[in-house]
C-alpha cells in the first residue's frame, strides 16, 4: 500500500526540482548579461528566479557553477548545431571537407547570432576564475574537431581557419552583422593547403 503512494512522488519532485533549476538559469542568464559577472550576486539571481538561496546551492555550487552550466550548456547547443549542419551535408552527398567545414562554421554563426546576447557575455573577459583556461581548452577541442574534417598532413590549414573562425565569431558578435558572417565563410572556403594552392612545382 505504502509503495503504491510512493511511486507517483518522485517524478513530482524531481519535475519541481527541474524546473527550479531551470528558472535559476534564466535568471542567471539574464543577471549576467545585464550586470556582468563580477558585479552579480546570488541574491540577484534567487531574486528574479522567486527562488531561495538554500534552493540554488542544492543545485549549483555558488555563481561560478551557474556562469559554467550556462557556457557548457550553449556549447552544447552549438554542438548540435554544427553536426546537424555536417550530417546533413554529408548527406547531400558533400565530400571536399572545406564545405563541410564551411556549412559547419555558418551554423555555428548561426547559432551566435540566435544567442548573441549569451554568446558575447561569454566574450567580454567578465568571467569566474580561471575561465580563461576553459575558453582555450574549448578552442583547443574545436581545433581538434576540425582536424578530423581533414587529412593527416593539413595541420596549418586547420590552424588557420579555426584562427580565422574564432576571430570571425567575436567580430560576429560585436555587431550581429550576418552579411559580415557570410562575406567571412566565403573568404575561409576559399583557403586550401598551400601545395595545392601553388601547385606541383617543375623541375
Amino acid at each position: 500500500m505504502s509503495s503504491d503512494v510512493e511511486q507517483p512522488v518522485t517524478p513530482r519532485i524531481s519535475e519541481r526540482g527541474a524546473a527550479t533549476r531551470g528558472a535559476l538559469l534564466r535568471a542567471a542568464r539574464e543577471v549576467f548579461i545585464s550586470k556582468g559577472f563580477a558585479e552579480a550576486g546570488v541574491t540577484d539571481v534567487v531574486g528574479r528566479a522567486e527562488a531561495s538561496v538554500g534552493s540554488l546551492y542544492h543545485h549549483f555550487s555558488g555563481k561560478a557553477d551557474l556562469y559554467q552550466t550556462l557556457f557548457e550548456e550553449f556549447q552544447a547547443r552549438q554542438s548540435q548545431r554544427t553536426k546537424k549542419a555536417a550530417r546533413e551535408a554529408r548527406a547531400a552527398g558533400e565530400n571536399d571537407p572545406m564545405r563541410v567545414f564551411v556549412g559547419a562554421a555558418r551554423a555555428y554563426l548561426d547559432g551566435c547570432l540566435e544567442e548573441r546576447e549569451l554568446a558575447a557575455l561569454f566574450m567580454r573577459g567578465d568571467g569566474p576564475p580561471g575561465f580563461e583556461v576553459v575558453m582555450r581548452d574549448r578552442l583547443r577541442t574545436w581545433a581538434q574537431r576540425n582536424a578530423a574534417l581533414f587529412e593527416d598532413d593539413e595541420a596549418a590549414l586547420v590552424v588557420v581557419i579555426t584562427g580565422a573562425l574564432a576571430t570571425a565569431v567575436s567580430e560576429v558578435v560585436r555587431s550581429g552583422d550576418k552579411g559580415l558572417a557570410e562575406e567571412v565563410l566565403a573568404i575561409i572556403g576559399q583557403i586550401r593547403p598551400a601545395t595545392s594552392a601553388s601547385g606541383p612545382t617543375s623541375g
